[in-house]
């Protein structure tokens, strides 16, 4: 029985040391989950569009992020491009969104990134160990580094 207990203890005390250093380097894994939080964002549109309000002959030149709209009407934002040519709004569940860049709706409304996947022009995107998005989308590693961990060169 104690031989089992020592390998138990064992087993655990491996398992311990293998959980510390994933949070420990959490940071790098999990950081770009919290990228697109900020409500407060501004998609700056390429071409200005008309205001839908009543009463209004205002053209818009910017569009706040997760601003509401419909897609029967008062359509703000449906295939409006943004931020030079880096957005492209969509209206999905009566708000705008990014296709090119939102992991809840990445390339169409309602299309959802994988765990450890982000958005990156539209697609969802692995950014664990791909050397052109390393971490985050457009992150190139140099040339001869791999991609480890959502880091270049992580050894």
């Amino acid at each position: 029985m104690a031989t089992s207990s020592r390998k138990l203890k064992a087993i655990f005390s491996s398992l311990a040391v293998t959980l510390l250093f994933m949070i420990s380097h959490s940071q790098v894994a999990f950081s770009f989950d919290f990228e697109d939080v900020d409500e407060e964002e501004v998609y700056v549109l390429d071409r200005p569009v008309p205001d839908h309000s009543p009463r209004s002959r205002l053209l818009l030149s910017s569009i706040r992020k997760g601003a509401q709209c419909s897609a029967d009407h008062k359509n703000i934002c449906n295939g409006v491009s943004a931020n030079n040519g880096t957005s492209l709004l969509h209206c999905c569940k009566m708000h705008c969104r990014n296709i090119l860049g939102d992991k809840n709706n990445c390339g169409k409304c309602g299309s959802k990134c994988k765990f450890g996947q982000l958005c990156c022009n539209g697609t969802c995107t692995n950014v664990f160990d791909n050397e052109a998005h390393c971490g985050k989308c457009n992150k190139k590693c140099p040339r001869g580094v791999r991609c480890e961990f959502g880091n270049c060169g992580y050894a």
